[in-house]
């Protein structure tokens, strides 16, 4: 596919991204654990739900607005926290937050980013900030990310809780090529001061294990809880029981999540246990979900299972390298037009309309589980 052609698709951007991307950076965005099986579910899994549309109903007009964590977003589509956007973009998370704000929705920054989370924040002074902060064996450096997040005008902390142990540290093959190493990396939110090392090399992967808490413990969690007045966000969570014990502990929100495939190769497709998680949360905390999206209709389908918010990963790198903050804002806009028609076609004005009556799994018809076409590249 040319770059110059017709963008009208999330797969178009990702063709245009897989152009313009070094094949080092590409292989680390699409990097899947062992046999990728649980990457290709999240996008198979969207195809095994069906709509039952609803008629003659007023859709002329449709609001595509939610409440996430007390913040109006103009979608219900955000951009989750993703490492090292410098690969894809000189401008790095800087460009992502652009694209974001300019569709005045939430972005999570990502503590392998490339940029302070102060320098992100200036860059979009509009935005709508998020923070995915790491566990830390020393609490008063996490106490100071927590400070550093609520001064640069953050408004919530997601915490990672479906990684108990680095890349850096148990992977017998590296996710990042040593070429990647040859671009300037500096990880600001994760050091108080960049240690004097080459990234990549075994003395910077030493100064990482050493600060890292691995593994995180409820504990950890009930920590950050009681050490910030920010809303908490637990990502990676696919059991109802840890659902569960997340609303007791005080947490704000759920995110549903397996990592993009990039953790544990065999768990379910996110969106097949989104509905388990909202009941066990019962209405006590915010549900959102990531995972697989990649259509106006996917995010339909996510919300009329009970997701508030869905978050996007791969999709916004795509958008990034294609055409830097531009091609953040263009692929979100596609989702929100895409959306809207889905809406308009389903008879639902406002996202409030979307109830989980709206959809059904294809098993209620008797409809064989057959794989859908190969996505596994977008």
């Amino acid at each position: 596919m040319s770059t110059s052609a017709l963008i009208t698709s999330i797969a178009d951007v990702g063709k245009s991204a897989r152009e313009k991307l070094p094949n080092y950076a590409w292989a680390y965005y699409s990097w899947t654990s062992a046999d990728g099986q649980t990457y290709q579910d999240n996008l198979e899994a969207y195809r095994r739900y069906r709509l039952i549309p609803r008629n003659l109903r007023d859709v002329s007009i449709r609001d595509t607005s939610v409440t996430v964590l007390g913040t109006r977003l103009d979608i219900p589509v955000a951009i989750g926290p993703t490492a090292l956007h410098r690969l894809a973009h000189p401008e790095a998370e800087l460009a992502t937050a652009k694209g974001a704000a300019a569709m005045n929705t939430g972005m999570v920054l990502g503590s392998f980013a490339n940029h302070s989370l102060e320098e992100v924040a200036e860059a979009a002074p509009s935005g709508i900030h998020w923070f995915y902060m790491l566990f830390y064996k020393d609490r008063r450096h996490m106490k100071r990310q927590l400070d550093r997040a609520e001064r640069a005008g953050y408004t919530a902390i997601f915490l990672t809780v479906d990684q108990p142990f680095f890349p850096f540290s148990v992977d017998k093959s590296p996710r990042v090529s040593p070429r990647a190493y040859t671009v300037p990396l500096r990880f600001p939110n994760v050091f108080d001061v960049e240690p004097p090392h080459a990234f990549g090399s075994t003395e910077y992967r030493a100064c990482l294990t050493a600060a890292v808490k691995e593994p995180a413990t409820w504990e950890d969690v009930e920590w950050v809880r009681e050490n910030t007045r920010l809303p908490v966000v637990l990502k990676g969570v696919l059991s109802a029981e840890d659902a569960r014990m997340a609303v007791e502990r005080g947490v704000n929100g759920i995110l549903v999540s397996n990592h993009g495939g990039r953790e544990q190769d065999g768990v379910p497709a996110t969106i097949d246990v989104l509905p388990d998680i909202v009941r066990a949360v019962g209405g006590k905390a915010e549900v959102y979900v990531d995972g697989g999206v990649r259509t106006g209709t996917d995010v339909l389908k996510a919300l009329a299972l009970g997701a508030r918010c869905v978050f996007i990963g791969r999709p916004a790198l795509w958008g990034l390298a294609h055409n830097g903050a531009e091609g953040v804002q263009q692929v979100l806009q596609i989702l929100t037009d895409e959306l809207s028609l889905a809406m308009a076609r389903t008879g639902c004005a406002k996202i409030a309309d979307i109830q989980p009556s709206l959809v059904v799994h294809q098993s209620y018809y008797g409809i064989p589980a057959v794989r859908a076409v190969q996505m596994s590249k977008y």
